[in-house]
This record gives structure tokens, C-alpha cells and sequence, in this order.
């Protein structure tokens, strides 16, 4: 099929049926029909309005934002889709490109949608109504670099959080003041190993809603600032090893420091999923977990309790 798009050079847009055999070669965790869409682009050509929005794509990643791609996969009149009305959503917000009239008109819905996901990571098939015309899908694909993980604290912790953490794609980030404690011997899949004092080096380090940052130091010289740091930012992710009653005595700390309530409850503390951790690999399977449902949104529960969980709780998705 690929073969005969290149011939045609046009994109196109295929559904398929996998067996769980051939499910398992593509990457997937089970067979099923799955929508596919094969582009075709030409990069000889960069007057191409398709190709300059790959580009700019690829600058953004380049220079550290994320972007999302939105294309027109179904046309409300239920014809063929050209895959040519395409418009990219920069990191900065701005907007490149037409989806022509009159679904320009729903902008600021497809703005808002692809910036959520952005700060997931994860691509998606979007169904619109646009008034007068019908339902349209767009396909939403993310872009960027991976998402980072700053740890504060290169104790024992530290040690499997970065391996498992590389494992899961993120960016690891380790600091710590002591040079035997920040080392590449000790963690030689970080991507960046920090040696310096954790209030400093949190101050230049960029932090926004797709960064999670943990706090493994258990020391309140350097917990509470790097705490108020963090809270005065976007950070996705704040979490603080230690205890309810240290944890509490360290966000007393910080709301007689000024420190808003509503701030302050971003604070993960104890930090982790409650699956009864107790060893380093434990605790950072944990704090993983919970890294992941918040950034996608989940409670975190069992999969087979989901059915169970109070109202109002966001339910997880099996995988098959």
C-alpha cells in the first residue's frame, strides 16, 4: 500500500484488521481494526504548505516545545479527504496554516484540545460538528521532546527511578550537592547528572506542566525552597519523599512563607502510588505510577476495580 501511495503521491487513509500475532510485531498490546493513515511527503518541494508546517514541527522539537499537527481525515460531506488542510499549534500557541471555512470557525475548540494533549504526549482522533455541514474527524499528532524528570536527591532512590524512568521514554534529570552522590558512575543512564546546591539549580531549570519533579533530599534546607520554586511554576508533577507528619510540617512551612493552600495541595506527599512500597525499586515503581496517571489523568486504581470507584473519579481504559 505504502508502495502505491508513493507512485500516486497522495496520502491516504486505510483500515485495518490485526491479529494479535501481527499486533504484537507492530508494537501493540493486542489485535483489533485499526485506523491507518499513510502521508506522503514530499520534502524536495519546501514551498509546500504541508511541508513547511513538517518543518516548523520539527523546529519546535529542536528547540525543546512540543507542537501538534491537526489534519483533516474526514470531510463533513463525507468524501474522500485530500489530507492536504492541515494546521500546526505551536509551543508558544501560535497557529500555522487553514482548515478552511467553516471549520476555522472552531479554532479555538481545536486550539484548547490539542494543547491537552500536548501535555500528554498522546495523539488522537478528534470528532467536530460544524454547524451547517456535519461531523468531521481531525487527527490530532503530538510532537516533541520526551517529557523530563528532575530528581533532587541522588540517594538509592534515585538509582532505579532514573533506570526505570529511561525505560518510559522520559528525559532524567539528577541533582545533588555531593559529588559522590551526583556522578555518572552512579547513574549512568541519566541524561543529566547536576552537581550543585538544589535551591540554585532549581532556579535555572526550566519547569512547565509536561516536567515532573521529585524531591528524594529529606532535608528541609533544601526541600522548602525548591518546593516554593516549583509551586510558582506550571510543574505537572511535585512530589516530596517522606512521611504525612514530616510532609505536613514541611507545607506549614511553607504557607506561613505565603504559600497559597490551593498551591500547597499540589504537593504529592507521601509520594507515590499506595501499593505498599517499601524497597528503592518499589518506591520508584510507585512513583512512576503516579507520574503517569496524573499526567494522563487516571486515579490510578486496579483496571478490574474501575467499575467500583465513586463517582466523579476519571476511570482507566483497559488495554485490551
Amino acid at each position: 500500500e505504502a508502495e502505491a501511495i508513493m507512485t500516486r503521491r497522495a496520502s491516504k487513509r486505510i483500515e485495518m484488521a490485526l491479529g494479535d500475532e501481527e499486533a504484537g510485531e507492530l508494537g501493540l498490546t493486542c489485535g483489533g481494526n485499526v485506523d491507518v493513515l499513510i502521508d506522503y511527503l514530499d520534502f524536495s518541494n519546501p514551498a509546500d504548505p504541508v511541508i513547511r508546517l513538517h518543518e516548523l514541527a520539527r523546529q519546535e522539537m529542536q528547540e525543546g516545545r512540543r507542537s501538534a499537527l491537526v489534519t483533516l481525515v474526514s470531510p463533513a460531506d463525507g468524501g474522500p479527504a485530500s489530507f492536504r488542510k492541515r494546521i500546526l499549534i505551536g509551543g508558544d500557541g501560535r497557529v500555522h496554516g487553514t482548515l478552511g471555512h467553516p471549520i476555522d470557525a472552531l479554532r479555538e475548540q481545536i486550539v484548547e484540545d490539542a494543547r491537552s494533549l500536548m501535555s500528554t504526549g498522546r495523539s488522537r482522533m478528534q470528532s467536530y460538528g460544524v454547524e451547517g455541514e456535519g461531523a468531521i474527524q481531525l487527527f490530532i499528532e503530538v510532537f516533541g521532546p520526551p517529557f523530563p524528570l528532575i530528581i533532587f536527591g541522588g540517594s538509592h532512590v534515585a538509582i532505579p527511578l532514573v533506570s526505570m524512568a529511561k525505560t518510559l521514554g522520559l528525559r532524567t534529570v539528577v541533582v545533588d550537592g555531593r559529588p559522590r552522590f551526583a556522578n555518572r558512575e552512579r547513574f549512568p543512564e541519566a541524561d543529566e547528572v547536576i552537581v550543585g546546591i538544589p535551591s540554585e539549580v532549581a532556579e535555572r531549570l526550566a519547569l512547565d506542566a509536561t516536567t515532573s519533579l521529585v524531591l528524594l533530599t529529606h532535608d528541609y534546607k533544601f526541600e522548602v525552597p525548591v518546593l516554593r520554586r516549583a509551586l510558582a511554576t506550571d510543574c505537572g508533577y511535585i512530589g516530596l519523599l517522606g512521611s504525612r507528619r514530616r510532609g505536613k510540617a514541611i507545607l506549614d512551612l511553607l504557607r506561613e512563607q505565603g504559600v497559597e493552600a490551593a498551591q500547597l495541595q499540589r504537593v504529592r506527599v507521601p509520594v507515590g502510588l499506595n501499593i505498599g512500597a517499601q524497597t528503592a525499586p518499589e518506591i520508584a515503581l510507585s512513583i512512576l505510577a503516579e507520574i503517569l496517571a496524573v499526567r494522563n489523568g487516571r486515579f490510578g486504581g486496579s483496571l478490574s476495580e474501575a467499575d467500583r470507584l465513586p463517582a466523579g473519579i476519571v476511570k482507566s481504559n483497559a488495554l485490551c
